[in-house]
């Protein structure tokens, strides 16, 4: 069984401006890298299209109408701050949506065994009912609410290594005891929250905070946090936030990551995964800002799923 790319070309038509960090550019060179690689073993698929009720499921109806009303005939109209909607944006921000829910169908059927979705704009800032930190819908979590009400799965675990903590991801499972958030990142940085003592109602949450600074090595020791966590929850499905601005060359931030190390992450969680959700693992993009660390990452982070399909389940 192979391994799933889920893109489209219409994260071309969200626009955010001159001189954005969260630009076209990013999925460009994701894309293209793994055009120029032509692994036979990945499958190109489209995101799929959806119903509002799925939406709904994890963004309240106003939200989602407000957002709708956002769209400008021109120009650009802002969110927040820092999240741009353009024209195009809602053809871009219904394609990341709908990216996750083609991941996870295609692993429920068996077309593939797991997937990685490069699209645009990314979700894990988007609260409930706020636009945020380029955000605007909470892909991975609409995920995970889709993986509840179509499959019945009560265990969903998270995994978040962006460098900003997926505040958006937390607010929205805070009180939901079938979901487990996993984040690690930087501490005290954007967008605040994160400490350790946000643990959830349920003991759901685990923030795992990281200095400036944070060595690979540091960090790849911290991260056996989360590996535990996962043996004591047993998912049933596993999700990962895949943010690559924990990268040393990111502009963006002060981790100390090299690419390879994103291979060695996705491997060790891999690994554990075989045990605990038979390898059922659907991966999304949020940051990484600049464009050859992102290029490298991404490649790695594919290439372990990959490889695992191969190594571990002995399946072609």
């Amino acid at each position: 069984m192979k391994t799933a790319l889920i893109t489209s070309d219409t994260y071309k038509n969200h626009n955010t401006g001159d001189g954005h960090p969260e630009k076209i550019d990013r999925v460009t060179a994701v894309i293209d890298n793994f055009k120029k690689l032509d692994n036979k073993n990945l499958i190109w698929k489209k995101p799929s299209k959806f119903e509002k009720s799925i939406l709904i499921k994890t963004h309240s109806s106003e939200y989602i109408d407000h957002v709708d009303r956002s769209y400008p005939q021109n120009g650009f109209n802002f969110l927040d701050g820092d999240t741009v909607v353009s024209p195009g944006s809602k053809e871009a921000t219904m394609d990341a949506v709908g990216s996750i829910i083609s991941a996870i169908d295609g692993v429920e059927e068996k077309e593939f065994k797991n997937a990685f979705c490069a699209v645009r704009p990314p979700g894990h800032h988007a609260e409930k009912e706020k636009a945020m930190g380029f955000c605007i819908y909470n892909n991975v979590a609409v995920g995970a609410n889709y993986l509840i009400e179509k499959y019945g799965y009560k265990k969903i675990a998270i995994i978040d290594f962006d460098v900003h903590h997926g505040n958006g991801t937390q607010d929205i499972f805070f009180k939901n005891e079938k979901v487990l958030y996993i984040s690690t990142h930087q501490f005290p940085y954007y967008p605040g929250s994160g400490s350790e003592k946000e643990i959830g109602k349920f003991n759901n949450i685990l923030n795992i905070p990281l200095e400036a600074g944070t060595s690979a090595r540091e960090y790849l020791n911290a991260y056996e946090l989360v590996l535990k966590k996962l043996k004591e929850f047993k998912p049933e499905f596993l999700l990962f936030s895949a943010g690559f601005d924990a990268h040393k060359d990111d502009p963006l931030a002060q981790l100390q990551l090299n690419s390879d190390d994103f291979y060695n992450l996705t491997k060790r969680t891999l690994e554990l995964s075989k045990s605990c959700c038979s390898g059922k693992i659907v991966s999304i993009l949020e940051g990484g800002y600049d464009l050859n660390a992102l290029r490298e990452s991404t490649e790695m982070h594919v290439n372990a799923l990959l490889e695992f399909n191969w190594k571990f389940l002995n399946i072609d």
